[in-house]
C-alpha cells in the first residue's frame, strides 16, 4: 500500500532542487523515457488527493534518487524512513531537508518569484588566498525556502585543503539588488554577496562577493566578482565533494561539464565568463596590510598629537 506520497515527493523535490512539478517530471523522464509520471496527476499527488498506481513509476522513483531500494519499498515506506534513506545516500542533513520540503513547490503552470531562485548553483570567483593567487575558486550555493516565516535562505560552501567551509544566511531580493548575508556557524567567517537582481529562468546570477581571506596569515578585507551558475539537481553530490580550487589555467566550461551541466559552446562560455570575472582589472580587489598600515600610522599619529599636520 503506497503511503505518504505527497510528503515523499516534496522531500524528493527538496533534495534535487526541483521548483515545479514539471521539473520533477523531467527528472523521472531522465530515469525512464517512457515513465508514467504525469505533470497534471503529480499536482494531485503533491496535494495528497491521489496516489500513483503503476508499480513501474516507483521503480523509476528509486532510479531518480539513485537508491539501492526496490520500487515497492519506495511506495510502502513512511516519510521518515524515506527521509533517512535519501539523506544517508546523498549526505544531507535530515532536519534541513525536512524544513525545505515543508515549503510547497509551485504548480507547473507558473511559479512564484522566490521559488524560481531555489536550486543548486556553482559559484566561480577569484581566489583571495595568497597561496592560490591567480586561481579560480568554486563554491557551492544552495538556495531554498523555509516556512514560519516563509523566506529564502542560502547555504554556501567551499571544499578547502583545510577542510569544508560552510556559511549560511539570508537572501533578500530587491528591485535593484539581490543580497546574501552569510555567516559560518562554528566560526567567524562572513561573506556578503551583492548581486544583480535575478531574471527568469535564473540560469545564472552575478555580482560581487566581499569578505575576509580564509587561508592566509591574517584575514584581509577582499572583494571579487562572482558568477553563480545553476546546475542540474543531480549535480548536488558531485559539487558537494569537488575540491574548491580549480587547476591553474583551468577552464570553467570543463568544470561545469564535469558537474553535469550540458555545454554546447565551451569557448563562448569561457570567453563570456572570463570577461565578466576579470572586468577592467583582474576581478579582485584586496587591500594589503602594509598599505593600510601606512595610512593608519599617518592618521593615528596626527590624531594622537592633535597638532601635527596630517599630511606631513
Amino acid at each position: 500500500m503506497a503511503r505518504d506520497i505527497d510528503k515523499k515527493l516534496r522531500l524528493t523535490a527538496a533534495l534535487l532542487g526541483a521548483v515545479t512539478s514539471k521539473d520533477l517530471a523531467k527528472m523521472f523522464r531522465r530515469a525512464n523515457s517512457s515513465t508514467s509520471f504525469d505533470v497534471n496527476r503529480a499536482y494531485k499527488w503533491l496535494q495528497g488527493r491521489a496516489r500513483p498506481r503503476e508499480r513501474q513509476l516507483y521503480e523509476d522513483w528509486a532510479k531518480v534518487l539513485e537508491l539501492d531500494r526496490s520500487g515497492d519499498w519506495v511506495a510502502e515506506c513512511d516519510a521518515e524512513s524515506f527521509l533517512d534513506e535519501i539523506c544517508a545516500r546523498h549526505h544531507r542533513e535530515p532536519d534541513a531537508l525536512r524544513g525545505r520540503a515543508e515549503a510547497s513547490i509551485a504548480p507547473a503552470h507558473g511559479q512564484e518569484p522566490d521559488l524560481a531562485l531555489t536550486g543548486i548553483f556553482a559559484c566561480y570567483s577569484h581566489a583571495w588566498s595568497p597561496y592560490y593567487r591567480g586561481r579560480l575558486i568554486r563554491g557551492e550555493l544552495s538556495i531554498a525556502i523555509v516556512p514560519n516565516p516563509r523566506r529564502l535562505v542560502a547555504s554556501y560552501a567551499e571544499v578547502l585543503p583545510t577542510g569544508r567551509l560552510q556559511l549560511e544566511g539570508t537572501v533578500t531580493v530587491g528591485k535593484r539588488l539581490m543580497r546574501l548575508n552569510l555567516r559560518e556557524r562554528a566560526g567567524d567567517a562572513e561573506f556578503f554577496l551583492c548581486l544583480f537582481p535575478p531574471s527568469p529562468p535564473v540560469s545564472i546570477l552575478g555580482g560581487l562577493m566581499c569578505g575576509g581571506t580564509i587561508i592566509d596569515l591574517d584575514a584581509r578585507p577582499s572583494v571579487t566578482r562572482i558568477a553563480i551558475v545553476r546546475l542540474p539537481a543531480t549535480s548536488a553530490r558531485l559539487l558537494h565533494e569537488a575540491e574548491a580550487y580549480l587547476p591553474a589555467n583551468g577552464l570553467i566550461s570543463h568544470d561545469l561539464a564535469a558537474l553535469g551541466l550540458p555545454i554546447a559552446n565551451p569557448a563562448a562560455v569561457d570567453q563570456r565568463l572570463g570577461e565578466f570575472l576579470s572586468g577592467a582589472g583582474n576581478g579582485i580587489d584586496q587591500i594589503s596590510l602594509a598599505t593600510y598600515g601606512r595610512v593608519v600610522e599617518l592618521f593615528d599619529r596626527a590624531w594622537l598629537t592633535q597638532g601635527t599636520d596630517a599630511t606631513a
